[in-house]
């Protein structure tokens, strides 16, 4: 491979190590890499409350992953679980990102996720030590000393290889440091057989690849690119590119998306297995979405709806849960959309318990003027229209939480107790 024409940066990609289970083990005075601590959400008598965070600790003891289920974790006195606080996890990365815009422009910082960050240092790096290794542990102390929070970091020549290096690497190197070049990534990344252990490949495209022959890394890297492509599509030229290190994002060159599309979802707090509390919050969240619509004066030509059984409710034909989508005439009426889904619940629904529940909204225009229907009532599609609108205003002034429907008060609606929540969780502000 001709690595010449490549871009040659160099980029950190910096992870802030199990982040919800340290910053709750720094706030109560514990050593985040020796604390044993898992951060649980919606922990309740069913055993079906998810584990957000672990420790390192808590991982290596017991083997809690973040994927756990709280049925899952051991009963032992020397696991703390705590709920989570999203807030303060919020105030957290705020800080730490402002540090580290202490060693790069606001143009070369690009937050991943709440956890991870991406920085382009290749125009500032020689400002802060003599190796890139040196100046990443600069951050990682700053941190650690401000914040007392662990930091792993990936070092590349790219994106792709900053991301591999921290994956692959730096969780398990003693500095939590490692890096990647296009002259070292031979050495380092094509002798790796489990490829699920490679960012962005899941279990259906490493079966994929072992049914074409392709064994490990190495074997991605010399396969004939134009045949992988031709077997897998773009995808296919993705995972060449990947296993030769090669990326060429220009994060500066923002891509607005093809398409529009509103969209909401919601992990349920316990298992619904009556049709009417399943359809109460089916329309709470329709409402709310509706609403987030309105606001840009666009209305939906298609609608979406994903459902997600319990882990014991599986289908007879083995399926997790079920998606379907449906054209509908252009409206932003909340009353109609919610019409739209209910039918196409009710068609295609079997009676799983369900735990998950997911709406959206794409084929967007403009709504600048209520589009009567000929076969309805005129006068009442107008009253709606403007009962719509006036709840907006009235949420907008006073809270979403100022006018909500009766029936959102009843048992099993989610409305009043999600308000709360930030990114779905408890927002939180104290130990309890």
């Amino acid at each position: 491979m001709d690595y010449s024409q490549e871009p040659h940066g160099l980029f950190f990609m910096i992870d802030n190590k199990s982040f919800y289970a340290s910053v709750e083990s720094v706030e109560r005075g514990l050593n985040p890499l020796k604390s044993v601590i898992i951060v649980m959400s919606e922990a309740d008598n069913t055993g079906s409350g998810l584990v957000l965070a672990a420790s390192p600790m808590a991982k290596k003891l017991f083997g809690i992953s973040n994927v756990s289920r709280q049925y899952e974790v051991p009963h032992d006195e020397r696991i703390l679980v705590v709920p989570p606080r999203m807030n303060l996890y919020i105030q957290k990365n705020l800080a730490i990102n402002k540090i580290f815009r202490e060693y790069v422009a606001d143009t070369d910082l690009f937050p991943y996720s709440i956890d991870e960050s991406i920085l382009d240092m290749t125009k500032s790096w020689r400002l802060f030590g003599r190796t890139p290794e040196e100046v990443a542990r600069k951050i990682q102390l700053r941190i650690r000393n401000e914040l007392g929070l662990y930091t792993t970091v990936g070092i590349g020549e790219n994106p792709v290889q900053a991301k591999l290096a921290l994956d692959l690497q730096a969780k398990h190197d003693h500095e939590l440091i490692g890096r990647l070049t296009y002259e070292t990534f031979p050495e380092h990344i094509w002798p790796i057989t489990n490829l699920e252990k490679v960012w962005s490949i899941g279990h259906r495209t490493a079966a994929h690849l072992q049914r074409l022959g392709i064994h490990s890394m190495g074997d991605l890297a010399h396969v004939n690119p134009y045949e992988l492509r031709h077997e897998m599509g773009m995808i296919g030229a993705q995972l060449f590119a990947l296993a030769w290190g090669i990326d060429r994002s220009h994060f500066q060159q923002v891509r607005p998306p093809k398409e529009k599309s509103w969209s909401n979802s919601q992990v349920l707090p316990r298992d619904y297995r009556v049709q009417r509390e399943i359809e109460l919050v089916l329309r709470e969240i329709v409402q709310q979405t509706t609403s987030r619509m309105r606001h840009h004066h666009q209305q939906a030509g298609c609608i979406s709806l994903f459902v997600g059984f319990a882990w014991d409710g599986k289908a007879s034909d083995g399926r997790s849960g079920m998606s379907h989508s449906r054209c509908i005439d252009p409206t932003d009426n909340a009353q109609t959309i919610i019409r739209e889904f209910m039918t196409l619940f009710r068609e295609n629904w079997e009676g799983q318990p369900v735990r998950n529940l997911g709406v959206g909204l794409s084929r967007l225009s403009h709504s600048g003027k209520l589009q009567l229907d000929l076969f309805q009532d005129p006068d009442r599609q107008i009253k709606d229209d403007r009962f719509d609108r006036i709840l907006d205003e009235l949420r907008d002034k006073f809270g979403k939480t100022a006018v909500i429907p009766a029936s959102s008060l009843m048992h099993g609606g989610t409305m009043l107790s999600r308000a709360s929540l930030v990114g779905g969780h408890n927002g939180g502000n104290s130990f309890d």
